[in-house]
């Protein structure tokens, strides 16, 4: 979701109203963030490797009951797999009618005063950074990230960015140096099949389109 936020906002032609109950803003994210749960299942169902929290969850329970996710899944146990396409199938079903409730619930929240509700946000904040390690050094953390993104954000600096890094930059460069030892320090291995090509030249071209619009634009106004 916060990924889709950034390139959307980039590719908008009116960015300056994200972050103030843009529907461009919100519809982007939103379906990114439902493409991705979706998505999850892939690993999780083909090749037994969870791809968030959910699926390992439900791998754990599939275990226990005797059932292991993998290739031979879909011969041994196709029920399971229809059974994922049909709980899929009726969620989307019911995304417009129970959303469309919740919108009408949580509207309700906005009229509560902000010296409640802003206090409400940061104990639950503290209680859901303590619970991850049981840990008040993390809640330290937390408040300490916090101070820092106000500030960011009270300077103009986006922050959703430095979320994405702290977030996934460990991941990626776990990953990425993985990929470079197996593949002996070589990048023509990550284009020589379709699926893995297509998305790198995507990547390249999210990475270099704001300096190549930037650029274009800058030349438009000297040509105006």
């Amino acid at each position: 979701a916060w990924l889709a936020y950034a390139v959307n906002k980039r590719t908008s032609k009116e960015p300056e109203k994200f972050g103030f109950g843009s529907i461009e803003a919100i519809a982007g994210s939103t379906s990114a963030n439902n493409a991705c749960l979706a998505g999850a299942w892939v690993p999780a169902m083909v090749f037994g490797i969870p791809g968030d929290s959910i699926t390992a969850i439900v791998i754990g329970v599939l275990f226990m009951k005797g059932l292991r996710p993998g290739p031979m899944i879909f011969e041994r146990n196709p029920e399971i797999v229809y059974g994922v396409y049909f709980s899929f199938l009726l969620a989307n079903l019911l995304l417009l009618p129970l959303g469309y409730l919740a919108i009408r619930i949580s509207t309700q929240m906005l009229r509560v005063p902000k010296k409640i509700l802003m206090p409400a946000i940061l104990m639950f904040c503290m209680v859901g950074s303590f619970a991850i390690n049981n840990s008040l050094f993390d809640v330290g953390i937390m408040l300490v990230m916090g101070i820092i993104g106000f500030f960011l954000e009270a300077n103009g600096f986006p922050v959703a960015p430095v979320v994405l890094g702290l977030v996934l930059g460990p991941i990626l460069e776990k990953n990425f140096m993985m990929s470079m030892i197996k593949t002996e320090w070589n990048f023509l291995p990550f284009f020589s099949r379709p699926v893995s090509a297509i998305l790198c030249i995507l990547t390249i071209i999210i990475w270099f389109f704001p300096l190549l619009s930037a650029f274009l634009e800058t030349a438009k106004k000297k040509k105006d």
